[in-house]
């Protein structure tokens, strides 16, 4: 009667080498084994780049002495014309730069001259050092022929700008006319007392108001019987102007061709 051998004393079946194979490579190997793993690993990476280094540096060696000048010489004219458009590069980045800078110097003055302008002609609020003129006349006798002088002794005296009773921008323009009730400026209506406000340098400002036979007594004459008080005014308090006039638009004048 045949009988089943226990378990542990069956043989073990043949394993092929795939198996074996396996086998070996899901048995946990030592620290030592595994080192010597990598280790052939690198070595066997190394082998293989040196080979492929190895293969490009054979394809000169065989070269003729003509064909190594040949690629030499390729080999200059790229760097020659690399160069050559590095430098062209560098050409036009300058230019674009120096270019850039004159645009930004034309436009830098073309804005310093429109706020010259726009203070010339009154079409800018404005503040500075200058003088504050009290002009009072209870008698009527103070009119556009005394402020006219006026004016013109603070323009004379450098005023940059000059404004009346907070109201009315003196301009180039600007005209002046008696009425019954008072003095029409550019056609707004001021009564004393008239205060004239102009920025530019205090102390020439003063003066030129002060003068023998000039403004102040014109006005403190008998026949006009009025009063003047100057106030200088420094930086530091500053000369306001606030009114503008509305810039004009030319109707017939166009720019000119110079040269």
């Amino acid at each position: 009667m045949t009988q089943t051998p226990p378990d542990d004393e069956r043989p073990e079946p043949e394993q092929d080498g795939r198996t074996r194979l396996f086998a070996a490579l899901r048995r946990r190997g030592s620290r030592g084994q595994v080192t010597v793993a990598v280790l052939l690993a690198l070595l066997g990476f190394a082998a293989v780049t040196q080979v492929k280094a190895n293969e490009q540096d054979d394809r000169y060696v065989g070269a003729r002495q003509g064909d190594l000048i040949q690629y030499i010489n390729n080999l200059s004219l790229a760097s020659q014309r690399a160069a050559g458009e590095i430098s062209r590069l560098q050409r036009t980045r300058d230019a674009l730069r120096s270019d850039t800078r004159a645009r930004r110097t034309a436009l830098d003055r073309a804005q310093q001259q429109a706020t010259t302008l726009g203070i010339l002609a009154g079409t800018v609020p404005v503040v500075g050092p200058g003088v504050r003129v009290t002009v009072t006349d209870d008698k009527g006798g103070v009119g556009s022929n005394q402020l006219l002088e006026g004016l013109e002794e603070l323009r004379d005296a450098g005023a940059e700008a000059i404004e009346l009773n907070d109201k009315v921008r003196v301009v180039a323009q600007t005209s002046l006319k008696d009425t019954s009730g008072g003095v029409l400026v550019d056609g707004t209506l001021l009564r004393s007392p008239f205060v004239i406000e102009a920025i530019g340098n205090a102390p020439s400002l003063a003066t030129a108001l002060d003068f023998k036979g000039g403004f102040t007594d014109e006005v403190q004459r008998p026949s006009v019987d009025g009063t003047v008080d100057v106030v200088e005014v420094d930086a530091s308090d500053g000369v306001k102007i606030s009114t503008v006039v509305p810039p004009a638009t030319p109707r017939f004048t166009q720019p000119g061709k110079t040269g």
